[in-house]
C-alpha cells in the first residue's frame, strides 16, 4: 500500500462527526477521470443487464462488481478513503459486501409515503444481545451522479440514530421519522456510514440517473453477504489487499489472526504504529 495514504488518515474531527452522526462525507474523493471512467463501466454493466432482460425502467442493484474491473478492484484499498476505514474499524477487516445501484427517473411526482427505513445487517439486528447494537461494520457509497439537490433518487439518514435500537415512524405512513434529512452529495464525493444508522433510499423523482457504488467493510469473521467471487483476484493482488479480498491462512485466522492473516497490521506497525493496536 501506498504511503501517501498516510496523509488521508481519520482526523480527531472525522472522527467525531462519525461517532456522534454514524455518517462522514469525504468532498471530492474521486477526480474527474475516475468519475467518467467508473461510470462508464457501470453504464456498461446496466446495459448488459438490459440486453438480459432487466426491466431498464427499474432500479438495478448489482453486487459483486469487484471482478468486473481493477478499476473497481482499485477503491477496495483507495488511499484517500481506506485509511478512514480502519481509522474506524481497526485493521482485523475486509470487504464483506459490495454493490452498484443505479437508480433511473421514476417518472412519477413527489409524494410524501414514508420510505423504507431500516438499518444494515437483516438478522444481526435481532438476534445480537446488546444495547445499543454493535456496529460490526460500515459501508463507504462513491456518488458518480449528481445528487447534490433532493429527489435524485438521495439516500436520506437521521443523524445520531446509530445508537438507536428502534426508530419512530410516522403514523399512517406519511412523512418521514423526525431529524431525517437527504444526503446531498456531488459526482466524486464519498460517504461512509455506520451499518446501524437508520436509512433509506427514495425514489428518483428527477430526470438525472442516479448511481453508486457501495463498499461494504466488515471484521473477517462476518461472512459475506453477497456470492463475493473476488478469489480470483488473489494472485494479482499484494498482500494488504489480498487481505481486504478475504483471503486468510485457515478459518482459525479469522477469528485469531496472525500476522501472515493481517498484512494490514504489520503495515500499520510500521507505519503508524498507533493504529496497529
Amino acid at each position: 500500500m501506498n504511503l501517501s495514504s498516510l496523509k488521508y488518515r481519520l482526523t480527531e474531527s472525522e472522527r467525531k462527526t462519525f461517532e456522534e452522526t454514524g455518517c462522514l462525507i469525504v468532498p471530492n474523493a474521486l477526480d474527474d477521470q475516475q468519475i467518467a471512467d467508473l461510470t462508464a463501466l457501470s453504464d456498461e454493466i446496466h446495459a448488459r443487464r438490459v440486453e438480459e432482460g432487466f426491466d431498464s425502467r427499474k432500479g438495478l442493484f448489482y453486487p459483486n462488481f469487484i471482478p468486473d474491473s481493477p478499476l473497481f478492484a482499485d477503491l477496495v484499498d483507495y488511499e484517500k478513503v481506506f485509511p478512514k476505514v480502519w481509522g474506524i474499524l481497526g485493521w482485523n477487516i475486509y470487504l464483506y459486501h459490495a454493490h452498484l445501484i443505479v437508480t433511473p427517473p421514476s417518472g412519477e411526482a413527489p409524494n410524501d409515503a414514508t420510505f423504507g427505513w431500516h438499518q444494515d445487517s437483516g438478522r444481526v439486528n435481532q438476534e445480537i444481545e446488546s444495547h445499543p447494537r454493535p456496529r460490526l461494520s460500515l459501508k463507504v457509497a462513491y456518488f458518480l451522479s449528481d445528487t447534490s439537490e433532493a429527489g435524485r433518487g438521495n439516500f436520506w439518514v437521521v443523524p445520531g440514530s446509530h445508537l438507536h435500537d428502534t426508530l419512530n415512524r410516522p403514523e399512517g405512513g406519511i412523512g418521514q421519522p423526525e431529524g431525517a434529512i437527504p444526503v446531498t452529495v456531488k459526482p466524486g464525493d464519498a460517504v461512509l456510514f455506520d451499518r446501524r444508522l437508520w436509512h433509506a433510499g427514495t425514489p428518483n423523482w428527477s430526470e438525472v440517473t442516479r448511481k453508486v457504488l457501495f463498499y461494504g467493510y466488515g471484521y473477517r469473521w462476518i461472512r459475506t453477504k453477497d456470492d463475493m467471487t473476488v478469489s480470483s483476484l488473489w494472485e494479482s493482488s499484494d498482500p494488504i489487499r489480498r487481505q481486504l479480498l478475504g483471503w486468510g491462512v485457515n478459518c482459525n485466522g479469522f477469528y485469531s489472526p496472525t500476522d501472515e492473516d493481517v498484512p494490514l497490521r504489520g503495515w500499520l506497525r510500521e507505519h503508524s504504529p498507533d493504529e496497529a493496536n
